[in-house]
């Protein structure tokens, strides 16, 4: 679950770059006659994600992955637009530039799109070489994580134009009820069924806090920073963004926040340094996130195991993919030993409030 800089394009997710150059120039001025160097970032699960670089310019394209895919997942429309629509209103967005249908006219024969890329630093698994923080700093770091987060939550979607990306109201029993159908579909023999844990989550389904615009894969690595001050400058991967419950999304985040106390399966997760010494707790981070907005969170336990069991099915989803022969990446080849340790992990979280 590693990720980092751009590699060398995989064999099976090239495409033409002199047509791609071709349809861009006529919608992006100033690139000039020659096609960008193309570098592709590793660290894509799901959507692709590919660096056009040309002379003093630095552009992004994003695509979906080769291969069968469900009607509701890798909208490139629905990602395009939704950045598109906040950036006025939450500006640590990258500029959208270029929508490509998938239609005969399409280089690539599938929705994609273009974006500027935004300068700075994203923190992936390790602090990056050159780059101490004390633990001052981390906690300071840690803090704006979640402040940036407060700050999403409270974007007025209507003033956006985004008032009809999610449909509201009921979203908690939705995404228990779709993540389980979710599983459902891409198990393989390997991995369990997570029935008890879902039996759970519908037994203690609280009520909703409230609806509003969240990301859905906020994450550290997600988040681009100023490398002098560590301020948040830029948001990533709106892939999955939603009308939804806040405090669902405050799960899936933590779900990735590994701590340094957390156990050696865990910690071999990890893909972000948020277990430096001064770095935010689970717990710290959602107390913040509590006071901050004047959230009562109520019994935290379903939003962690909401967090861990959603985490299983994305993990579950991309090895499925591999498990077909759908990519050949090997990054993936052993994503359902985590998929198992996550449905035990799901179980002790639970029996955290058996007296």
């Amino acid at each position: 679950m590693s990720a980092g800089g751009p590699v060398e394009v995989r064999a099976e997710d090239g495409f033409d770059a002199a047509a791609v150059h071709s349809w861009l120039s006529g919608r992006v001025p100033g690139l000039g006659g020659r096609p960008p160097a193309v570098r592709q970032f590793p660290g894509g699960a799901s959507n692709l994600t590919y660096l056009l670089s040309y002379p003093g310019r630095e552009l992004i394209l994003r695509r979906p992955p080769a291969g069968p895919k469900a009607a509701s997942a890798h909208d490139m429309r629905r990602e395009y637009r939704v950045q598109r629509a906040v950036k006025p209103v939450f500006p640590y967005v990258p500029e959208m530039l270029a929508f490509g249908r998938g239609d005969e006219d399409s280089p690539l024969g599938e929705d994609f799109y273009v974006m500027e890329r935004l300068d700075g630093l994203i923190l992936r698994g390790d602090l990056p070489a050159g780059l101490e923080l004390t633990p001052g700093q981390a906690r300071e770091l840690s803090g704006r994580v979640v402040d940036r987060l407060v700050r999403l939550h409270a974007v007025d979607v209507d003033a956006a134009g985004l008032g009809d990306l999610g449909r509201g109201a009921g979203y908690v029993e939705r995404q228990v009820r779709g993540w389980a159908g979710r599983l459902e579909k891409a198990r393989t023999d390997n991995v369990g069924d997570f029935a008890d844990v879902i039996r759970w989550l519908e037994d203690h389904r609280p009520g909703e806090t409230r609806i509003c615009l969240i990301h859905n894969d906020y994450r550290l690595d997600n988040l681009v920073l100023d490398p002098a001050s560590l301020d948040i400058t830029g948001v990533l991967d709106w892939e999955m963004a939603t009308l939804g419950d806040p405090l669902m999304e405050l799960g899936s985040t933590l779900s990735y926040w590994v701590q340094a106390d957390d156990d050696d399966v865990m910690k071999a997760s990890r893909r972000q340094p948020t277990h430096v010494p001064g770095m935010y707790t689970r717990e710290e981070f959602v107390a913040h996130y509590a006071e901050a907005t004047g959230t009562e969170i109520g019994d935290w336990r379903f939003y962690e195991v909401y967090g861990l069991f959603r985490l299983g099915v994305v993990i579950q989803q991309i090895y499925r993919r591999y498990h077909d022969g759908r990519t050949h990446n090997p990054a993936f080849k052993d994503f359902w030993r985590f998929v198992r340790y996550l449905e035990q992990r799901c179980r002790e979280v639970i029996a955290k409030g058996r007296g």
